[in-house]
């Protein structure tokens, strides 16, 4: 039996924010070769705002809490696309920018926040994606991480 996205996500404690609002000129999400959807960048603000570089004003613990946040933005981008998580065959690729200090090396940590979440709501092997990790100097909005994505979903 499939899993059930939602029943999962409520057993974690969380909560499917609205969409955020797209902050220029461009899609918020993408549909490709039939079934893959790429969806833009999306920042940790589901509450209350947060800006500041991972390493100085947040640690990584923050930092994977704010990974999750943004990988929980995305979702709700992808279920406004789709209509229902309950559609994605995998997670394909994640790539999660974190505004670090100089001296913070620690992204791939901060990244697993967001990856975990999607292992814990998809399974070990539809939700592992593949991922990239980049530490940046500063991200719009002064946000401490970003995370874009692309999934595959059923035809």
């Amino acid at each position: 039996m499939m899993n059930d996205v939602y029943a999962k996500l409520k057993e974690l404690g969380l909560e499917l924010p609205k969409a955020p609002a797209k902050g220029g000129v461009y899609s918020s999400s993408r549909v490709f070769a039939g079934n893959l959807v790429y969806i833009s960048g999306c920042g940790p603000v589901i509450d209350s705002p947060v800006a500041g570089k991972v390493g100085k004003e947040y640690t990584k613990e923050e930092a994977q809490v704010f990974s999750r946040n943004s990988m929980l933005n995305v979702l709700a981008v992808l279920q406004d696309r789709i209509g229902d998580l309950n559609k994605v065959k995998q997670a394909v690729k994640i790539l999660v920018y974190v505004a670090s200090d100089d001296d913070f090396y620690e992204q791939p940590y901060v990244a697993n926040g967001g990856s975990q979440l999607l292992v814990d709501l998809f399974g070990e092997e539809a939700g592992a994606p593949t991922r990239s990790a980049v530490g940046m100097n500063v991200l719009p909005g002064n946000i401490p991480v970003e995370t874009e994505a692309i999934f595959e979903i059923e035809e």
